[in-house]
């Protein structure tokens, strides 16, 4: 599936079977960081200021504020009356919104570029990571790869290795924030498609290859130089990707 990144805002209404994807550069000079942290409730105010370098702390106001800012227009709310909530391991989720609906969403980001990822009541896992030397990349394949995935990735010439590993790492890391807190799954008990000749594709979960095919996962790429990728649960899944641009 070729991805078209929007950068005019047509057909914004996120309808049930809508995945919106919004990928945001973070050193962008259109975006006003003072603007963003206007939206920001107290505890993120002090989260912020608990980064000790300036440039993380920019780049934690901007993921927030434009998180709060996205679920504002789908809601049709003030950004600011937004509430969260975590789960035990952690996963941002809204507080009950009276009337309006489930929203769920999931965030990362790497290398300058944020992707956020939204639906209507299905919990969705969005990962990216910039390609890059790893020094450490057998050790990882070692511990947290599946026997398959193993198998695939040392059968690769050594340079297509790099791509392999992140093409294979985000699809996993996409499908475990997927299932968030309703499991907890290690990273080697379940099988993905690991390279770039490949459908992005979920393949078994602990053996077994019907449950994985009730679940979408796709390949974003969003920028050279990146992988990424998102994880759903269900079928004929409609996908909208815009540019962040204001």
């Amino acid at each position: 599936m070729a991805i078209f990144w929007k950068t005019q805002l047509s057909g914004l209404p996120l309808s049930k079977k809508d995945i919106h994807i919004w990928r945001v550069a973070l050193d962008s000079p259109v975006i006003s960081v003072q603007k963003l942290k206007q939206t920001l409730s107290i505890d993120e105010r002090i989260r912020a200021e608990r980064f000790h370098f300036e440039k993380d702390r920019t780049y934690f106001i901007i993921r927030r504020g434009i998180l709060r800012t996205l679920l504002g227009f789908y809601l049709g709310i003030d950004s600011r009356k937004l509430q969260f909530c975590y789960g035990k391991y952690g996963k941002p989720a809204l507080a009950d919104i009276s009337g309006k609906g489930t929203i769920c969403f999931n965030i990362s980001h790497s290398g300058g570029v944020a992707l956020y990822a939204f639906t209507r009541d299905c919990e969705i896992g969005v990962d990216i990571e910039r390609i890059r030397d790893i020094p450490e990349m057998d050790q990882v394949v070692e511990h947290f790869f599946s026997e398959r995935e193993k198998s695939v990735f040392r059968s690769l010439p050594k340079n297509r290795q790099k791509e392999a590993f992140f093409n294979c790492w985000t699809r996993k890391e996409a499908f475990i924030k997927a299932i968030g807190d309703g499991l907890y799954l290690p990273l080697d008990k379940f099988d993905v498609s690991a390279t770039s000749d490949e459908p992005a594709k979920l393949l078994k979960i602990e053996g077994d290859s019907k449950g994985a095919s009730q679940w979408f996962i796709q390949d974003l790429k969003p920028a050279n130089r990146f992988a990424s990728a998102i994880a759903v649960e269900g079928r004929n899944w409609q996908l909208h990707c815009w540019q962040w641009s204001h």
